[in-house]
């Protein structure tokens, strides 16, 4: 079972699930699902869907920082 899926012109990300003899194939899909959540591969579609500009990115991302950091001090002071 492979499934090869384009990032650029240049790079290509291939997932290969190899499935052994007597294997439920079941098992070999849940496999496969796993890797393919961990490349990331649609989040990035969904982030590219949209333009957003780097001033935004940068926003969000001092925003969810302020949030993580929140989160660890509430759960030092209790």
């Amino acid at each position: 079972m492979r499934l090869e899926i384009q990032k650029t012109k240049k790079q290509k990300r291939m997932i290969i699930v190899p499935v052994k003899e007597g294997e439920n194939i079941d098992r070999a899909l849940k496999r496969f699902k796993r890797k393919f959540e961990k490349t990331g591969i649609m989040r990035e579609i969904r982030e590219r869907q949209q333009f957003t500009k780097k001033c935004e990115k940068r926003r969000q991302t001092l925003i969810r920082a302020r949030y993580i950091q929140q989160i660890k001090q509430q759960s030092e002071t209790a």
